[in-house]
């Protein structure tokens, strides 16, 4: 996550970009969108209950009880191993992880209050760190000026610096970046600020 100096950067690069246009840009870092701990568990029960087929080639004296027995300690050593964030983040499917992390980015995109703005000028730039996910969130008067192809090439700059470790100068140049867009699709007309500058952390 973010230390306060990047955090002072990511909100005076907003409060610069806003001071050329209309749109109001919100910024919110998630460490994760999901604690995922229901994967992990499912994962566990899965590999336990595969012991049952190979309990045929175990010794003939091994009791039902103790094969029972032996199934719930495999399950319990594996759920606690699986619970290790790395190893977590692995088991779950790539579609899993990209859609909780988009179900939160709509969330905050109403929680922040960006569809309330005047002119429905509200942009929302989210990232989730685990799950290594960016999306841009553009309300209904930008919409109809910047393309989806425009927010995607930013976004995906974004991803391969985050990837490298670079979370920080990645928000900055992808505010530098939107706020071009922005600019020019709707160019400031009035001074406000009705939203906060300040990146949001959650987690």
């Amino acid at each position: 996550m973010l230390d306060s100096e990047y955090r002072r950067r990511v909100a005076e690069t907003i409060k610069n970009v806003e001071a050329g246009t209309d749109a109001e840009v919100v910024t919110v870092l998630a460490r994760e969108a999901d604690n995922y701990l229901y994967i992990s568990t499912l994962w566990a029960a899965f590999l336990a209950l595969l012991l049952a087929p190979l309990l045929r080639f175990l010794p003939w004296w091994l009791e039902y009880q103790q094969a029972f027995t032996l199934q719930w300690i495999l399950f319990i050593v594996l759920a606690v191993v699986f619970r290790w964030r790395p190893l977590t983040m692995r088991l779950v499917p790539k579609k899993v992880k990209y859609w909780r992390a988009s179900n939160l980015a709509r969330r905050e995109f109403l929680e922040q209050d960006l569809h309330s703005t005047k002119g429905r000028l509200g942009l929302l730039i989210f990232v989730s760190q685990a799950e290594h996910y960016v999306e841009i969130l553009a309300d209904r008067g930008l919409a109809e000026h910047i393309t989806n192809e425009n927010w995607q090439e930013i976004v995906e700059n974004f991803i391969r610096e985050i990837k490298r470790g670079k979370t920080g100068e990645a928000f900055i140049h992808c505010i530098e970046k939107c706020g071009e867009l922005l600019q020019e699709a709707a160019p400031l007309t009035e001074i406000k600020n009705e939203l906060p500058n300040h990146l949001v952390i959650l987690g």
